[in-house]
């Protein structure tokens, strides 16, 4: 079985690092490290384990960083993250849900990420996070993946389908439950326009 995309969180991270290097090469980040880090700071200090997974045969790699949002990392251009998947049948949910992100949030209107690396060898954009009424951090992550995978079944690229994910991941801290009972589609795709709309101005380039 080959894996080509993978969703770990900074610990998770440095632990699939040292097992690919056969050695404790990677030391998980101190809170003192973290505190008061940029964005930048924070992505260039994960950089070298997740060119690790990259280099091993890992497509894409979603690195969760709590309230940093998270980063998107591939080895290659940009083209893979933007492109739709193809021959999707879009009936039921899934086309309600590719409909809704459509009409609020159509891709000439995607500029809401930070371009933290960007070559023809390795490409990374920053997802930041959506402010939150924390309710319970459990389920958080599982909503995360859950809304990726949902929204790439559904046809939208890479890119949208994360941010789709992280807007879900929000509703679900909000939650009482693990899981929130129901999701309202057109409060989903705003809370993804107002994702786009607060970062409108933050492509960088490391």
């Amino acid at each position: 079985m080959v894996v080509t995309f993978v969703s770990p969180n900074e610990d998770e991270l440095i632990a699939m690092a040292n097992a690919l290097s056969g050695c404790d090469k990677f030391q998980p980040l101190k809170e003192s490290q973290k505190k008061n880090i940029s964005v930048m700071s924070l992505f260039q200090l994960l950089k070298p384990a997740i060119w690790v997974l990259l280099e091993n045969g890992i497509e894409v790699a979603l690195v969760t960083v709590g309230s940093n949002g998270v980063f998107l990392c591939h080895k290659g251009g940009p083209r893979h993250f933007k492109k739709p998947t193809e021959k999707i049948n879009r009936s039921g949910f899934g086309g309600q849900l590719f409909n809704a992100f459509m009409e609020k949030c159509p891709p000439s209107r995607y500029s809401g990420v930070s371009e933290l690396n960007k070559s023809s060898h390795f490409f990374a954009v920053h997802f930041p996070s959506l402010a939150a009424s924390v309710v319970r951090l459990t389920g958080a992550g599982d909503c995360l993946v859950g809304g990726i995978l949902t929204s790439i079944c559904a046809g939208l690229d890479i890119m949208q389908s994360v941010s789709v994910g992280i807007a879900v991941a929000k509703a679900a801290v909000e939650a009482e439950s693990n899981v929130p009972n129901a999701f309202n589609l057109s409060a989903i795709a705003g809370k993804v326009l107002a994702l786009y709309l607060s970062h409108s101005h933050g492509h960088t380039h490391i």
